[in-house]
């Protein structure tokens, strides 16, 4: 070995244990990866961020403002209405929402895919009753095998028909990996809805739709009688009284009720306020500032309710800046002007201060706000709607645009007379100039730390092949299968590249183990296309820990699953995809 292979394998070595470590974000390991390279000389300094300028780098981000464009349009909203028929139909709802992602994920990101029907999913499972966790992970799963079937349906794809380029010259279409891929997805699928939620251990994980969103006990009608306290006092200096546990959603002043009163507004004598807190938080305010229980009707979540005002439920997704912060130090209210309600978590309402209850990926919050403006609130929040939205006229040649140009670039693409990165940067900017998409949007919708993943990999990927570390790793793998043959070479291949995934980014994985791939394939003198479609299914094939994959991350909340819960489904689906990979691989692309 000598000292640039040694030092290769040094930085990649730090590498992998950091991306498994996950103390700093794959990202940010990448990027101190890149430099190592360049520092020591294993990468020339003007090409250190060449990869940033790859074809495939720039295909992931136009697909991934597409996808945001066709979210824009309301493709999952005409979707979610096919299949509202199914509803108290369990397994038909899982089927039907494991089929619909799977083709979604075809042509769009994995995450965003998933993101779209995850509300669907988790309203179902709260209104009807039953665990969120029977659906979560099967959809999370059923997002990655739909990915495997097109170019563009994940990345891994994309990075290796880029190796392929640069070998042969000629990408791999948009419809290669169909054959392989839509089988693979096909029998997976069936395991899933079949089989595959039966293995998860939902016993006591039942989601209680009643106590997550009724909430007509924690709310008090109260009146500022002569000589209260709070007379005189702002409304952020009466909630200060109860240690910000309660919420004055509401104020009745001279027959004018007012809902998501200014944390300004003074109060007056005679005023009637609208409250929402726990029982002992409620008592406390009142004896406090020395304030009159109601009387009348009884209140409900009716009263927080105009029609200038509305109660929305959203998940909070895994990217939300809410997470880790409280309703306090997130200032939802001054910043947004809206009021938490209520919180549930893992399909249960948290009771008690929750003005000290910080927000996890996967809570589902209701949320007062200004009705027209909610739908923005909620998108800036990063949560996700659980609301069902209408498909109005307006909304539908929305969609027929956004179908439309995407279409156009697939035909385009296929019939070879543009390129993929230039055919879908094309539909990117022609959905931001029709406002399908904002300006704005266009940036929020790309994944930045994946994209900067992608930049900095391919120039440590280069080093790990110019160094020949990429060649001594494929005659380890020769060593090991001599005498057995090519089959069993790509077995190895494709379950090395498995198992590596289900523990690093899969990105990172496809770019790590497609020069191994094409030096494997040199060196036995055959095809290498079996070879590379056996690493781009091996990285997109992480099922057995959350951290394989951030769809598998973006449901664990939610569902209420634990670590251990991943490998009962994705240990057998893994299996089952490999025998029935390995003869599909072989049979479509001979060696």
């Amino acid at each position: 070995m000598t000292n640039q292979q040694t030092i290769a394998f040094g930085i990649l070595a730090i590498t992998l244990l950091m991306f498994v470590w996950g103390r700093w974000r794959y990202d940010i390991v990448a990027v101190f990866a890149l430099l190592a390279v360049v520092m020591t000389g294993l990468v020339p300094a003007k090409e250190a961020f060449l990869g940033f300028a790859h074809p495939a780098v720039i295909t992931v981000a136009a697909v991934l403002i597409i996808s945001r464009g066709l979210q824009n349009a309301g493709l999952v909203d005409a979707v979610v209405k096919a299949i509202s028929p199914l509803r108290g139909h369990q397994n038909l709802q899982l089927a039907a929402q494991c089929v619909i992602i799977a083709v979604l994920s075809s042509f769009m990101n994995n995450v965003g895919a998933l993101a779209l029907m995850l509300p669907v999913a988790l309203r179902n499972a709260y209104r009807e009753e039953y665990p969120p966790g029977k659906v979560l992970m099967p959809l999370a799963f059923a997002s990655l095998l739909g990915g495997l079937t097109t170019l563009i349906g994940t990345p891994p794809n994309i990075i290796v028909a880029s190796f392929r380029a640069q070998q042969t010259g000629q990408p791999f279409g948009m419809f290669d990996f169909t054959p392989v891929g839509a089988t693979v997805a096909v029998v997976g699928l069936a395991f899933l809805v079949v089989v595959g939620w039966r293995l998860l251990p939902l016993n006591g994980r039942k989601a209680d739709a009643g106590p997550a969103f009724n909430i007509e006990e924690y709310i008090a009608e109260v009146e500022i009688p002569k000589g209260s306290k709070a007379v005189g006092l702002t409304v952020f200096e009466l909630e200060e009284l109860a240690d910000d546990d309660v919420v004055i959603a509401g104020v009745v002043h001279d027959d004018r009720r007012r809902l998501i009163p200014a944390g300004r507004q003074r109060l007056l004598e005679g005023d009637v306020l609208v409250l929402r807190g726990d029982t002992d938080a409620l008592k406390s305010m009142i004896d406090a500032a020395g304030l009159k229980l109601g009387g009348g009707e009884r209140v409900g979540s009716k009263d927080l309710k105009s029609d200038d005002v509305d109660l929305v439920e959203a998940v909070v997704s895994p990217g939300s800046h809410l997470i880790g912060k409280t309703p306090i130090s997130s200032r939802l209210r001054t910043l947004y002007g809206v009021n938490v309600i209520a919180i549930a978590r893992l399909g249960r309402r948290i009771g008690g201060r929750l003005s000290q209850v910080q927000f996890h990926a996967g809570d589902v919050i209701l949320l007062q706000g200004p009705r027209r403006e909610m739908p923005d609130i909620i998108g800036r929040l990063e949560c996700l709607p659980l609301a069902e939205r209408s498909l109005g006229i307006g909304r539908q040649q929305r969609l027929a645009l956004a179908g439309g140009l995407f279409v156009t670039a697939i035909a385009l693409v296929v019939a070879g007379i543009l390129p993929v990165q230039i055919a879908f940067t094309a539909v990117a900017a022609a959905m931001v100039a029709t406002d399908i998409v904002r300006p704005t949007e266009a940036y929020t919708a790309i994944d930045w730390p994946v994209i900067v993943l992608l930049g900095a990999m391919f120039p440590v990927s280069a080093a790990l092949e110019a160094t020949g570390g990429a060649n001594l790793i494929a005659e380890g793998i020769l060593k090991v299968t001599d005498g057995l043959g090519v089959p069993w070479v790509i077995l190895l291949l494709m379950v090395g590249t498995m198992t590596l995934s289900d523990v690093i980014n899969n990105n990172a994985t496809a770019l790590l183990m497609a020069p191994i791939a094409i030096t494997l394939a040199s060196r036995l003198g055959v095809n290498s296309d079996p070879f590379l479609i056996a690493v781009a299914l091996g990285a997109s094939c992480a099922f057995i820990t959350p951290i394989g994959h951030q769809s598998n991350a973006l449901v664990m909340e939610p569902g209420g699953y634990r670590f251990g819960d991943y490998w009962r489904v994705g240990l057998p689906l893994e299996i089952i995809i490999i025998i029935v990979a390995l003869p599909m691989i072989l049979w479509v692309w001979t060696p």
